[in-house]
């Protein structure tokens, strides 16, 4: 799965030497919590919530309503943003993304091609994939099976499973290092899995966890 396929194509961005308070207007009118910042079209910051806050005055000022408003609008973008912009390409695949998030400690990334911003995406938005990647809405059994790492085991898995008739439309591996087992996650398009589950067992597999999703 790539960037281009679960970012936000086109979001609202900011001119570097707009004045802040036109952003904060804009991101609270379109409840945005972050925003890419442009000098011309190059990217050259985003601005958050959090950048925003640090520029405002606290409750706490003594300044009257006009003076913090004068301060506001004396006060640009390239005032607030975040200067160290990481970017990623709409080509790059969606677990690059989430590296850099982590790497970085950032919740969002714009996406360039180029030099051009053509999107941007979002921890979110990772989430949502990962959600759509297990199946996690979708009807039907989520099996959760303690098999042995070695070849041949998910083959033998996915024909025991289609000899019910079924189908598994989701699946991941998690392989446990201390004694190099693995848990193997399947979703199949059914709920009637018991006799498939019998099945495995007796095929000396064990079922750690059964699942069912009817909405």
């Amino acid at each position: 799965m790539y960037v281009k396929n679960r970012m936000t194509k086109d979001p609202y961005t900011i001119q570097a030497d707009a004045p802040i308070t036109e952003v904060i207007e804009l991101m609270r009118v379109k409840n945005l919590k972050r925003i890419p910042v442009l000098d011309g079209e190059r990217v050259v910051g985003i601005l958050t919530d959090g950048d925003i806050q640090k520029v405002s005055p606290t409750k706490a000022t003594a300044l009257s309503v006009f003076e913090i408003n004068y301060l506001l609008a004396k006060t640009t973008v390239r005032d607030a943003m975040t200067k160290k912009v990481v970017t990623i390409s709409p080509e790059d695949i969606l677990e690059e993304a989430a590296v850099l998030m982590r790497a970085n400690r950032i919740s969002s990334l714009p996406v360039v091609d180029g030099t051009k911003l053509v999107g941007i995406i979002t921890e979110s938005d990772i989430f949502d994939a990962f959600l759509d990647l297990l199946g996690a809405r979708d009807i039907g059994t989520r099996l959760v099976i303690e098999a042995d790492d070695k070849p041949g085991i998910l083959s033998d898995v996915a024909n025991t499973v289609s000899e019910y008739g079924a189908n598994i439309n989701h699946i991941a591996a998690y392989r446990r290092e201390e004694d190099r087992r693995s848990d193997v996650v399947i979703r199949v398009n059914t709920l009637d899995s018991e006799p498939m589950i019998q099945s495995l067992e007796e095929k000396g597999y064990k079922v750690l966890s059964v699942t069912k999703n009817r909405n």
